[in-house]
C-alpha cells in the first residue's frame, strides 16, 4: 500500500505540474501576440531607415563620421541580450554558447572583449567573469524590460556611442535572438558599431530621387544615431517576442511531457492496485484451504 500512495502522490504532483506549465501557455501566448506585432510593425520601419542611410551613405565618405571611423582591432565589447526569467528552452543558453564561440573563434580568447549584459540571465553568466562590463550609468537601465520603451532603449543606445567615440572600446556587437516564428529563433550577431560601408557600389548605386535639406552630410549626421538606437530598439524588440515564443513552445511540450508522465504512472496504479487485489484474494482463499484443511 506504500507503494499505491507514493504513486497517487507522484499523479497527484504530475498534474499539478501539467497546471502550471498550461497556464505558463497560455500567458506566453498572450504576451506573444502583442510582442509579435511590436516587432512586425517596427521591423520595416527599422529596414527602411537603414536603406536609406545606406543609400546615402553609398556617395560620401563614411571615415569623416565619427561612428565609421576605422580604427585597429583593440577593446571591443559584445552587448548580450537575454531575458530576465528562465523556464524558455535553450533560448538563454544559446546567446551564452553564441558569444563564447565567438570570442574563442573571432578574437582569440582575447583579455580585450568584454560582456555588457541586457537581461538577468546573462548577467547571472558574466557577473563573476572577468570580462563584465558595466558603469553607474549604465548600471540603472541594465534592466530594459522593466519599461521597454523607444526612449529607455535610446538611453542605451546613446551610451554605446559615447562608449565609442571615446574611444572605450574598438569595435562594439549585439548578440541577440532574432523572432522567427513562435517554433523558431535564430541567434544573430551584428556589428553596432562602427557602421560598415556598403558591401559593392552597384548593389547601393540606387540612391533614389531625394531633394536633400539642408545637406546630405547635415541629414545623415542627425540619422546616423538615429538609425543606432532603432537598431538597438528592433534586437531587444526581437529578443522579447522570441522569448515569449520560446517559453510559449517549452511549456507546450512541458505540458505534452507531464500528460504523458501522467498517463504512465496511471496505468503503474493500476497494475500496482490490480496486484495487490490478487494478492488479498491469494491470501482470503490461502486462509478459507487452511481452516478447511
Amino acid at each position: 500500500m506504500a507503494n499505491l500512495k507514493e504513486i497517487r502522490n507522484r499523479i497527484s504532483s504530475v498534474g499539478s505540474t501539467m497546471q502550471i506549465t498550461s497556464a505558463m501557455k497560455m500567458v506566453s501566448a498572450a504576451k506573444l501576440k502583442r510582442a509579435q506585432d511590436a516587432i512586425v510593425q517596427m521591423r520595416p520601419y527599422a529596414v527602411k531607415l537603414k536603406e536609406i542611410l545606406t543609400n546615402l551613405s553609398a556617395t560620401l565618405d563614411l571615415s569623416e563620421n565619427a561612428f565609421s571611423e576605422d580604427r585597429e582591432a583593440g577593446k571591443t565589447l559584445i552587448v548580450g541580450i537575454t531575458s530576465n526569467r528562465g523556464l524558455c528552452g535553450g533560448f538563454n543558453n544559446n546567446i551564452v554558447k553564441s558569444i563564447k564561440e565567438t570570442i574563442s573563434t573571432e578574437f582569440n580568447n582575447s583579455d580585450d572583449v568584454h560582456v555588457l549584459c541586457l537581461g538577468k540571465k546573462i548577467r547571472d553568466a558574466y557577473k563573476r567573469s572577468e570580462r563584465f562590463y558595466t558603469n553607474e550609468y549604465l548600471t540603472a537601465r541594465e534592466d530594459v524590460y522593466a519599461d521597454l520603451t523607444f526612449d529607455n532603449i535610446s538611453e542605451v543606445a546613446t551610451e554605446l556611442m559615447e562608449l565609442y567615440k571615446s574611444g572605450a572600446f574598438n569595435r562594439i556587437y549585439v548578440v541577440y535572438n532574432r523572432f522567427v516564428n513562435a517554433a523558431t529563433q535564430k541567434v544573430e550577431t551584428e556589428q553596432f558599431l562602427p557602421i560598415q560601408a556598403p558591401e559593392s557600389e552597384t548593389e547601393n548605386s540606387a540612391t533614389g530621387d531625394y531633394i536633400f535639406e539642408p545637406s546630405k552630410e547635415e541629414i545623415i549626421e542627425d540619422l546616423i544615431p538615429k538609425s543606432l538606437k532603432v537598431q538597438l530598439f528592433k534586437a531587444i524588440l526581437d529578443s522579447n517576442a522570441a522569448e515569449h515564443g520560446a517559453r510559449m513552445t517549452a511549456m507546450h511540450k512541458a505540458t505534452d511531457n507531464a500528460s504523458e508522465l501522467q498517463k504512465e504512472l496511471k496505468l503503474s496504479y493500476n497494475k500496482a492496485r490490480q496486484a495487490a487485489i490478487t494478492n488479498e484474494i491469494l491470501e482470503i482463499v490461502g486462509g478459507a484451504e487452511a481452516l478447511n484443511a
